[in-house]
């Protein structure tokens, strides 16, 4: 059984407790207008174009033969033509092309989260499905995840909350030790706008998830991510902070805005829905960071250790 990942990445200290490695699943069922890994959003390959790194020499250009290389195209890569033949990548000499995503077996991906085994050992840390969205792939996340189970290796999963609850309850829910659950939006129209579909599904998740945990020793933690103007805003904070209040949530994170994803979508040929938008290209002020986390606070939830 092989499936498609971005990638896998060790040594991550923030997603998750400890040192971890995270294991990048492609695809998701949100679109994100924020997204920081928008080249996880499709399930398929991708082929990257990293302009920085290119040494103009022209090998790709004339290696093409669907002539979808181009220093004339505002992205390179004429994304209609290009058939992802990937021989431009195998004559470049300096990594600016790059193919996104691969095909990794079970027992592959496992060896290489064995790898950090002793990391975990002395940090508490452990492996970490991330994405994209990982419950897409119920039965191959299910069988990863007992595999480094039978290893001992610390599980937790990063979810949108946007899956059939039936199958995670018997498929995933067992097996898996923590959960990093988004809740983005509370108001379904916004989250329709900004995410591409309504919540309902990943609220009422959220509830159901909430009641099977109790008087178990697995962890749940609610995230918010702060964009400007879409989640970080008085009225959505507060929404979530009163959701959370109201299902007994006491521990959640908000997230604070990282700009740096914005040039991931020029790599990959996606036009910057924000090119024009300087608030989006800087790092949220941090009296603003506090003046949202005061409202999570001030409703009895925590968003620090």
């Amino acid at each position: 059984m092989q499936h498609q990942l971005l990638e896998i990445k060790g040594n991550s200290l923030d997603d998750g407790p400890g040192i971890r490695t995270v294991v990048f699943f492609k695809g998701c069922p949100l679109s994100c207008a924020w997204c920081h890994n928008p080249e996880s959003k499709s399930v398929n390959t991708l082929l990257s174009y990293d302009p920085e790194e290119c040494i103009a020499c022209n090998d790709c250009i004339n290696s093409c033969k669907q002539n979808a290389l181009s220093r004339n195209n505002p992205y390179f890569v004429d994304r209609l033509l290009c058939n992802l033949c990937m021989e431009c990548i195998t004559v470049c000499p300096s990594g600016a092309l790059s193919c996104v995503g691969k095909q990794m077996g079970i027992d592959d991906i496992v060896s290489e989260i064995e790898k950090d085994f002793p990391f975990f050992q002395t940090s508490g840390g452990g492996v970490t499905f991330s994405g994209g969205e990982p419950t897409l792939w119920m039965d191959f996340l299910s069988s990863l995840i007992e595999a480094c189970k039978t290893k001992g290796i610390h599980t937790l999963l990063e979810t949108c909350g946007h899956f059939h609850w039936g199958t995670f309850a018997e498929k995933i829910l067992p097996h898996i030790d923590m959960i990093y659950y988004d809740i983005k939006i509370v108001d379904p129209d916004q989250h329709k706008k900004y995410c591409g579909q309504d919540n309902e599904l990943i609220l009422e998740n959220f509830i159901k998830l909430i009641k099977c945990l109790e008087g178990t020793t697995k962890h749940l933690l609610p995230r918010t991510p702060l964009i400007p103007k879409m989640t970080a805003t008085t009225d959505n904070i507060t929404a979530i902070a009163s959701f959370l209040s109201k299902n007994n949530i006491t521990r959640a994170q908000l997230m604070e805005y990282n700009p740096l994803w914005l040039e991931k979508n020029y790599k990959i040929g996606i036009e910057n829905p924000f090119e024009k938008n300087t608030e989006m290209k800087q790092w949220m002020d941090s009296n603003e960071i506090k003046r949202l986390t005061s409202i999570f606070e001030e409703a009895g939830i925590r968003t620090t250790e």
